[in-house]
C-alpha cells in the first residue's frame, strides 16, 4: 500500500502546476548514455510522497525500444520503498526535457535544469519551480560544490527555503 501511495504521490505532485511561473530553461545538452545510472538524492522541495524517507535514489536503464526504466527508492520504516516507471525524451534538440510515468496516463515533467561537466550531479524541476531534486552520482556531496548549486538556484528564482537536505539515514548498498 505505501508504495501505491508513493507512486500516486509522485504523480500528482509531478502533474500539479497553478499560475503562470517563471520560465525555466534546460541544460543545453544531455547524453543519456552518461546520465544512465544510479542517481543519490542530497536535497530536494520536501514531497509528500518522500514523507518518511530516507537513503532516496534513483536509477535510470535504457530499453530496447529507446525509453528509460525509473526505479525510485527509498528506506523507509527500515524497509525499502520502491516505485517503478518509464521515462522518454520529450525534446530531443537537448535531451534534458523528459516526461515519467509510473502508471498511465499519468504522467510528469522531468527537466534537467543544471548539469556537473563530468555528469557527477543533476539537478532536476519541473516548469512549475514547485519540485526540486540535487543529485548526485555519490552519496554525498561536497559542500563548496552544493553552495554553488544552491547559489545558481537562487540567482533563477527558486525559493530556497523550500530545499531540505536528504537524510542519509543508515545508508546501505541496497
Amino acid at each position: 500500500m505505501k508504495q501505491g501511495l508513493f507512486v500516486f504521490a509522485i504523480l500528482l505532485s509531478a502533474c500539479a502546476a497553478n499560475g503562470q511561473p517563471p520560465l525555466l530553461t534546460v541544460v543545453p545538452q544531455v547524453d543519456l548514455g552518461r546520465y544512465l545510472g544510479t542517481w543519490y538524492e542530497i536535497a530536494s522541495f520536501p514531497q509528500r510522497f518522500q514523507k518518511g524517507c530516507t537513503d532516496s535514489r534513483a536509477e535510470y536503464r535504457l530499453r530496447d525500444d529507446g525509453t528509460i526504466d525509473v526505479l525510485n527508492s527509498c528506506l523507509r520504516d527500515g524497509k525499502v520503498d520502491t516505485a517503478k516507471g518509464k521515462a522518454w525524451v520529450v525534446d530531443r534538440g537537448t535531451n534534458a526535457k523528459l516526461k515519467v510515468s509510473f502508471f498511465w496516463p499519468f504522467r510528469g515533467d522531468y527537466w534537467i535544469i543544471d548539469l556537473g561537466k563530468d555528469y557527477e550531479f543533476a539537478v532536476v524541476s519541473a516548469p512549475s519551480m514547485k519540485y526540486l531534486w540535487i543529485l548526485s552520482r555519490t552519496p554525498k556531496m561536497e559542500e563548496h560544490q552544493y553552495q554553488e548549486i544552491v547559489g545558481r538556484l537562487k540567482e533563477r528564482g527558486f525559493d530556497m527555503a523550500n530545499l531540505k537536505r536528504t537524510d542519509q539515514g543508515n545508508r546501505t548498498d541496497r
